[in-house]
């Protein structure tokens, strides 16, 4: 088996929802828009470091989004994540702050890494390269709200980054976070990941994957003020038993039902 970052999370946030996901092959629709501007942002700065015209890949790829029926928040529309992204790119284009010296070796690069007899773990790491002169592992952010920088070091807690410094070795990591609001604004977020850190991160992943393989998938149940994240969960519908509303917000992929036999362990 190969793991990921994703599965990881995903399971310790709820296990149940892990095996509606990656066993019975339950996957949320690709609409929301944030989440495909995301994608589509990414190939722009792909080619902006390809000397290629960013903003022309940008509005080639959101337009292949166009119509999806894509559910918008916050009063976000598809022109206007359209001229947020291309002021965006302006912005990081002025700053000039990011090197990337050999982008068709150093974007979106693949690393894996042995972590039982039997299983991998894979993660693909959005650029290596230069901060201000600096060589870090960097992560890109599209978001429409600042991320945090309080307290100070708080982005020495992010388990992405962890995860990604234990699978790369590269202790100096950063967020690039483009801000999509009124004045776009893109946040350069630094932080320094620890060998300690890196070594508990292996030894989570190893002891998740085993409770993976046991197939303990009790649920986590998350309904209780002031958090509820059960009533924004796009599995809901599956733990309620009710196929219906899971089916407005999910697709099941080919061949899925092959794992019928894990409806007969015991949890």
């Amino acid at each position: 088996m190969t793991y990921s970052y994703t599965q990881i999370s995903q399971y310790l946030t709820c296990p149940r929802r892990y095996r509606h996901r990656y066993l019975d092959g339950w996957q949320e629709k690709d609409s929301r828009a944030a989440m495909l501007f995301g994608r589509a942002f990414e190939q722009a700065l792909s080619a902006y470091f390809l000397h290629e015209d960013a903003a022309t890949v940008l509005l080639r790829e959101w337009s292949r989004c166009q119509s999806q029926g894509l559910h918008y928040t916050k009063g976000d529309t598809w022109d206007r994540m359209l001229q947020q992204g291309i002021q965006l790119l302006d912005r990081f284009c002025q700053d000039d702050r990011i090197r990337i010296r050999r982008p068709r070796r150093e974007l979106q690069m693949k690393f894996t890494q042995s972590v039982s007899r039997n299983n991998d773990f894979v993660a693909y790491v959005d650029a290596i390269g230069h901060l201000d002169g600096e060589r870090r592992l960097i992560e890109w952010k599209t978001t429409s709200s600042r991320y945090s920088e309080e307290p100070d070091g708080v982005l020495a807690l992010d388990p992405q980054l962890v995860c990604y410094s234990w699978m790369t070795g590269i202790s100096h990591v950063a967020q690039v976070v483009f801000v999509r609001k009124r004045l776009v604004e893109i946040q350069y977020l630094r932080t320094t990941i620890t060998d300690e850190q890196r070594r508990e991160f292996g030894q989570l992943a190893e002891d998740t994957i085993g409770r993976i393989e046991s197939a303990h998938f009790l649920p986590h149940s998350g309904v209780r003020f002031p958090q509820n994240p059960c009533s924004s969960c796009p599995y809901v519908g599956l733990c309620l038993g009710k196929p219906q509303a899971a089916e407005t917000r999910l697709v099941r992929r080919p061949g899925a039902e092959n794992f019928g036999w894990l409806d007969e362990l015991t949890y």
